[in-house]
């Protein structure tokens, strides 16, 4: 057992509740602004809050783990006190399968060795071409744009899921981008509507949602299905080496390695986990690298003396060359620009657990059988680590000025054993996607406060838009 659930500690103080509403309590704030509340929480109870909500009987209950500290200690140093077994995890996995996002115990362990090979560094960034052939025809097609004006919420989604699209499945990429942008909104919505929600009727009732969402899955798997039975029925690729030292990058797309992947003692993926991780690639590999970008280019809008710095460090690093992996260490205040966006926005607000025994963080205890979220939304802002926490500054990423923070102030990727196995590749393909749309382009936002939603990631509660001017010269 971690140390933090030694039970000789004692129950401690009690948790701080945030009041809300008699019967429903903080019901109807959570539906209309979770983040909001989070934020509130903290502001009034400090680092670990219970929040509740619903009517007796069906009330749930949250304890909210607000400091850099015990972030840490959920998910890495007592990270075997909470699990994914919350129902939120459980819509994902009825949908999206059981994949490294959602898979547990030795079905994960099994899946990350047979994955992490082809996530090495070397490997991802040989992944740097493709990124920058799709960034390239989303710039030229901005030419177009009406009255110079584009949503970039719309347009950044549209460029990360065909660049993961293109990197997943090589030259299918047409077919089954068209499947995905159609069918995940549907999907995802659904997942959030019974995730949320206290009790819901069974998947296979025959109800118009039901049946909206079982037809999307059904297009969306019978995709994923096709492909995979060609790879399968096809010439393969050798399985990479455990030190992942293929450097093709782009000569074979992820899913043929994926169906390559194995190892004497992990076997290799069945049809069904290749879809299951499949699936959760292209949820977790576009809609949080869309996230990304899209608040970068929001608050660069609305920054200009910013704007310009980085397209002078882009325009003294590249000249007129396609930007390539090594260039990610050749443009530092471009990535401050990035790490700060992801700071203010990040794509991953809330993280949630289930607690399986009784664990002391801080003053308090969180008992066993508890729900249980850390939220990067809160603890990026949190008053001691970030002063003026909504200023947007990407100095505050300086060498010096990450050295001088707890670890876990900054937590886009998540942590510990379960940090996210692509956060090189969000990396990767935000910067080099960054830095050929800003040296194309000016802008200047039309929108300047937006709206945001978690969804199962971050979301803009509308448009995001931004006025164009290609940049002279």
């Amino acid at each position: 057992m971690a140390g933090g659930a030694d039970a000789g500690a004692g129950a401690g103080a009690e948790v701080p509740e945030l009041v809300g509403v008699p019967l429903l309590g903080s019901l109807f704030d959570l539906k209309s602004d979770s983040l909001g509340t989070y934020l509130r929480a903290q502001h009034r109870h400090g680092d670990l809050v219970r929040v509740t909500a619903g009517p007796p009987g069906m009330r749930a209950e949250l304890y909210c783990v607000f400091s850099p500290e015990g972030a840490q200690q959920v998910l890495a140093s007592d990270s075997a006190n909470f699990r994914k077994d919350n129902a939120f995890y459980q819509e994902v996995r009825d949908s999206f399968g059981n994949g490294l996002l959602t898979s547990q115990d030795e079905d994960y362990l099994r899946q990350r060795r047979l994955v992490q090979p082809l996530f090495t560094r070397r490997r991802v960034d040989g992944y740097a071409g493709a990124v920058a052939a799709e960034t390239a025809s989303v710039v030229a097609a901005w030419e177009e744009a009406l009255d110079g004006v584009v949503d970039v919420s719309d347009e950044m989604t549209h460029l990360a899921l065909r660049a993961v699209a293109r990197i997943l499945f090589g030259t299918d990429v047409e077919a089954t981008a068209d499947v995905v942008a159609r069918c995940f909104p549907v999907i995802t919505d659904y997942v959030l509507r019974r995730g949320y929600s206290p009790a819901n009727i069974p998947r296979h009732w025959p109800t118009p949602g039901n049946r909206r969402a079982a037809a999307a899955l059904d297009e969306l798997y019978g995709v994923c299905d096709k492909i995979i039975a060609e790879r399968r029925g096809g010439p393969g690729a050798d399985a990479p080496g455990q030190d992942g030292d293929r450097q093709d990058g782009g000569g074979d797309d992820l899913l043929t390695l994926l169906a390559a992947a194995r190892s004497s003692d992990d076997g290799e993926f069945d049809a069904a986990e290749l879809r299951d991780q499949v699936l959760i690639f292209l949820l977790a590999g576009h809609e949080t690298t869309a996230t990304s970008l899209c608040f970068a280019l929001h608050l660069l809008a609305r920054h200009p003396e910013e704007q310009r710095r980085a397209r002078e460090e882009i325009s003294r690093v590249l000249g007129d060359r396609t930007p390539e992996a090594a260039d990610l260490d050749r443009l530092p205040y471009l990535t401050r620009v990035l790490k700060e966006a992801m700071r203010l926005y990040p794509a991953a607000p809330v993280i949630g657990r289930k607690a399986v025994v009784d664990t002391r963080i801080g003053e308090h205890t969180v008992p066993a059988g508890a729900d249980v979220i850390v939220a990067p939304w809160v603890t990026h802002r949190h008053p001691e680590h970030w002063p003026d926490p909504d200023r947007f500054d990407p100095e505050r990423f300086t060498p010096e000025a990450e050295a001088a923070r707890p670890r876990y102030a900054w937590f886009p990727f998540g942590g510990g054993p379960r940090a996210c196995i692509g956060q090189h590749f969000s990396m990767l393909e935000s910067v080099v996607a960054l830095a050929m749309i800003l040296r194309a382009y000016e802008f200047e936002a039309v929108d300047t406060a937006i709206p945001v939603g978690a969804g199962i990631t971050l979301r803009a509660d509308g448009p995001v838009r931004c006025r164009v001017r290609r940049v002279a010269g």
